[in-house]
């Protein structure tokens, strides 16, 4: 089979395309048959030897995938051979790679994702979702009326976490580097934008929310940001970081987080799909809102497997507004 591995660390340029042996599904696990691929920050956190997994050459890279289930491994009784899945991202990359022609997962991870979705749009559905619902849901228990400010809203998680909000009852800020993409997050369900090249996130954020506050934020940028969003933030408001896109030093803005009694927390995607329970409790959340049309991914430009060193580019840039594909 054809799959896509590095041999070093750096840009899109180190990524190729290889002939390799199928992998063999062990105990526990699947094999797909994989037609679309949905590609993450993560991945390029990984190639770049910046992620919180470090690869061992030739490493394989991708945590989602869509397909149809192409072997089972011992002990899976719950999928058969030619059912149509797409997989929740596993904890580890190196181990369970999904850019290739076949690739094994945990069979847990495989969802019988609804007709109604394409193999696209159903590799672009659970990073982004799983991600978002464990910060706001799980951690944050958002309630209609909530303030949510969401940094790095055109990302396909920000998006994500704009539509929970909505879906909830919240009231999704979303913030971003220019007013460029105003009117697009506007229209993916922001009841609010900031642009933070143009406008004073704090004073602004002040402005949208009045003494309520932002109770819940949820942050893939850190960086010196992070003393304007405690700023604006309610009393015992929450401040979720899950990234670290910013390059500059990261503060902890002490007398906010004491004076409003502040919860900072990291997160983990990982944290819900190693858990059971809250995994199960995620895929009835985002299946029910797919089927009810509240949650929509979007797709911000499809590409072909030959094309990966273009598509790795450009999910690296500040162009795209969603999730990048690759389909087989």
């Amino acid at each position: 089979m054809r799959a896509i591995r590095f041999d070093r660390t750096g840009g899109p340029e180190v990524l190729r395309i290889v002939e390799v042996e199928k992998p063999i599904p062990g105990p526990g696990e699947i094999r797909i048959e994989v037609r679309a691929l949905g590609l993450n920050r993560a991945d390029a956190l990984f190639r770049a030897g910046r992620y919180i997994e470090q690869p061992s050459f030739p490493s394989g890279l991708g945590l989602e995938a869509a397909g149809v289930v192409d072997a089972l491994g011992e002990g899976v009784r719950d999928l058969a051979v030619g059912d149509v899945v797409s997989v929740a991202p596993s904890w580890s990359m190196a181990r369970w790679p999904s850019y290739a022609e076949y690739a094994v997962f945990p069979a847990q991870l495989a969802i019988r994702h609804p007709s109604t979705l394409g193999f696209d749009a159903a590799a672009a559905t659970w990073m982004q979702y799983i991600t978002a619902y464990g910060a706001l849901v799980e951690l944050a228990g958002i309630r209609a009326g909530d303030f949510v400010a969401i940094t790095a809203a055109s990302s396909s998680v920000g998006i994500a976490a704009i539509q929970i909000s909505n879906r909830i009852g919240a009231h999704p800020i979303a913030i971003t580097r220019t007013s460029s993409k105003r009117e697009a997050l506007r229209a993916a369900g922001a009841a609010y934008v900031v642009a933070t090249a143009e406008e004073d996130l704090s004073s602004r954020l002040a402005q949208i929310t009045g003494e309520a506050g932002v109770r819940v934020a949820l942050d893939a940028v850190a960086g010196p940001a992070v003393e304007a969003l405690t700023e604006a933030m309610s009393p015992g408001g929450m401040l979720i970081e899950y990234g670290g896109l910013s390059h500059e030093p990261t503060p902890l803005p002490l007398m906010n987080v004491l004076a409003k009694r502040l919860t900072v927390r990291g997160y983990l995607m990982h944290e819900v799909v190693k858990d059971d329970a809250r995994l199960e409790r995620a895929k009835r959340f985002i299946l029910d809102g797919l089927s009810s049309g509240q949650l929509q991914p979007l797709i911000a430009r499809t590409f072909t497997f030959d094309q990966i060193v273009e598509a790795h580019a450009y999910l690296e840039s500040n162009a795209r507004f969603g999730k990048v594909v690759v389909v087989l």
